[in-house]
């Protein structure tokens, strides 16, 4: 993957971790979208965000349930986003 010249793994960290959670604010204030519209478009949705902070998570020794990471993402528990913000399915 290629980085700016020059920039060590500290920046480059702080650099990804602050684009990561630009991420999550921005899934966070636009629930309109739903999870398979971003699917559909982006190949990834809320709930994939979660399984792989889930999953670096516990590449570091840090266990995280599904819930847990979820919430990380949805601000809240994951049921209640669904119950708030989720539409039903179109036909």
């Amino acid at each position: 993957m290629p980085y700016p010249p020059g920039m060590d793994d500290v920046t480059r960290t702080e650099i990804e971790a602050a684009a990561f959670r630009r991420l999550v604010e921005h899934f966070r204030a636009h629930t309109e979208v739903q999870n398979l519209d971003v699917m559909n478009v982006a190949g990834f949705c809320r709930n994939c965000l979660a399984k792989w902070y889930r999953a670096e998570a516990d590449a570091r020794g840090q266990s995280l349930s599904d819930e847990q990471a979820r919430e990380v993402v949805y601000g809240m528990p994951y049921a209640d986003w669904k119950a708030q913000h989720q539409t039903p399915a179109k036909p």
